[in-house]
């Protein structure tokens, strides 16, 4: 099977070329990804723990899921790709907002990324896929925001960055 390939970019978000995935986060290349979360109607967060056997951060707690276009994939569409494909269900997707960071992970790989966030709404149970999922859980906004503060190694690095921007977000804006 062949290595995904991820979108480089410019830090305006123009396409400048593609690359093996793992050779990015080996190169810290930035390179366009998205994070999506879903919201349910008591404003909790469907959080994931990372499948036990992934390659980098297994077991961590992140948003509902994360990953990266496709070339000629549009973000809506790759979150509702991925979407599905994690967490076995469709939700209308919302882009709120884009920023770039970089993300060093102990086993030498760094995330470089301009992230495109996302919003949707669903409220039942997920249909998760263990080959990426080990177990997920609905939290609080609050609570998550207090967790990680507690309990920050339970948590994947990219996670703490974005919540952060994700939560400041929701504070300015009203969805």
């Amino acid at each position: 099977m062949e290595e995904e390939q991820v979108i480089l970019v410019n830090e305006l978000d123009q396409q400048i070329g593609l690359m093996p995935k793992l050779e990015a986060h080996e190169r810290a290349i930035l390179h366009r990804a998205f994070s999506v979360f879903i919201l349910n109607d008591k404003n909790e967060i469907m959080l994931q723990q990372r499948a036990h056997h992934k390659y980098h951060s297994p077991l961590l707690w992140t948003n509902t899921c994360c990953s990266h276009q496709r070339d000629g994939e549009t973000n809506i569409q790759a979150g509702s790709r991925r979407l599905y494909e994690e967490m076995g269900f469709k939700a209308e997707l919302k882009e709120l907002f884009h920023f770039i960071y970089k993300a060093p992970f102990d086993n030498g790989l760094t995330e470089h990324e301009l992230d495109h966030v996302m919003i949707g709404y669903y409220n039942d149970e997920p249909i998760i896929n263990p080959e990426e999922v080990e177990d997920w859980k609905w939290m609080k906004i609050e609570d998550v925001q207090n967790d990680m503060l507690e309990n920050p190694d339970d948590y994947t690095v990219w996670f703490k960055i974005i919540f952060d921007e994700f939560y400041h977000f929701l504070e300015e804006h009203t969805i």
